[in-house]
């Protein structure tokens, strides 16, 4: 008899040979309060109902306490259909407003060539009215300012003079 087994299970029939079986084996009838714990009643592949060791079911786990949904969550959800639809409403707005922004984009592009031609036109204009006035004059059209200035020592007054020819 096993260790394990509280039961020792016999025929009410003894027979000798186990192929030469009586037909009909009378079993003893259990009740299930003299059921052991550990063993209950089980179905085989071939349909047969029998006793067998169950591994004992484990105790199930409370059910978490039922906790309330944050507010950073309940804004969220509630703004991110809020920011899909405005996404969308960009969208098609960017669809109406497409030819206006392309329009609007040449006139900027043609804006930006207009500054460019200006500010390199306009040094070259003055440049030459300058040259244009100062041959009329006589002289080569600029005026040459040299400056001398004089120090003695390291901390020394520093001296100076300019002359414009």
């Amino acid at each position: 008899m096993h260790a394990d087994t509280p039961y020792e299970i016999t025929p009410t029939i003894p027979y000798t040979d186990p192929y030469e079986r009586p037909a009909a084996v009378r079993r003893p009838v259990i009740l299930p309060a003299e059921i052991p714990p550990g063993v209950d009643w089980v179905t085989l592949p071939n349909g047969v109902r029998t006793l067998a060791y169950t591994h004992p079911t484990p105790a199930s786990a409370p059910a978490p306490a039922v906790q309330s949904i944050p507010a950073w969550a309940k804004t969220t959800a509630m703004l991110a259909p809020t920011v899909g639809g405005g996404i969308a409403a960009a969208g098609i707005g960017l669809s109406y407003a497409a030819p206006g922004l392309i329009a609007m984009s040449h006139a900027l592009w043609s804006a930006a060539a207009l500054i460019v031609a200006a500010v390199t036109a306009i040094p070259l204009l003055i440049r030459t009215a300058r040259r244009a006035t100062g041959s009329r004059e006589g002289g080569s059209g600029s005026t040459h300012i040299t400056q001398n200035i004089t120090a003695t020592g390291l901390f020394g007054r520093a001296n100076g003079t300019i002359n414009h020819r």
